[in-house]
């Protein structure tokens, strides 16, 4: 999981450089000041498209892609739209209580999140079957 975090976050930042460039841009060259809550919520819009649109459309994330980890809701590959909201969101807040909402999935029975569980989504690992040697 550190390592599919790792590989997504790597993406995520370019994705938020061309976003910040973008909206640079549009300021007329000038810099966004930091008291503008405005570009934290386009950041985090940012944020949110870019998760959901992998969730949605496959149930896999690049990261998750490359390590053969899937997002699944009722058995069938990828979420919808707004359970891709409530888990982004549930996910911000299970980072506030020092990360108790990510490390409940080893403490909890069944293995889940707190974002799994609100959303009603869970990661699984496929693990291909190892052919027999020839």
């Amino acid at each position: 999981m550190v390592a599919i975090l790792f590989y997504d976050t790597l993406l995520l930042i370019s994705a938020l450089l061309v976003a910040a460039g973008i909206a640079v841009a549009l300021n007329g060259g000038d810099a966004i000041s930091a008291q503008n809550p405005f570009f934290l919520l386009y950041l985090l819009g940012v944020i949110f498209v870019f998760y959901g649109w992998f969730w949605t459309h496959g149930g896999q994330t690049l990261g998750m892609r490359a390590w053969q980890v899937y997002l699944v809701s009722q058995g069938t590959t990828g979420i919808s739209w707004p359970q891709a909201a409530i888990r982004f969101t549930v996910a911000i807040l299970s980072w506030l209580p020092m990360g108790l909402g990510f490390w409940w999935q080893w403490l909890s029975p069944d293995k889940l999140s707190w974002h799994d569980m609100a959303s009603g989504s869970e990661l699984i690992l496929y693990q291909r079957k190892k052919s027999a040697p020839s």
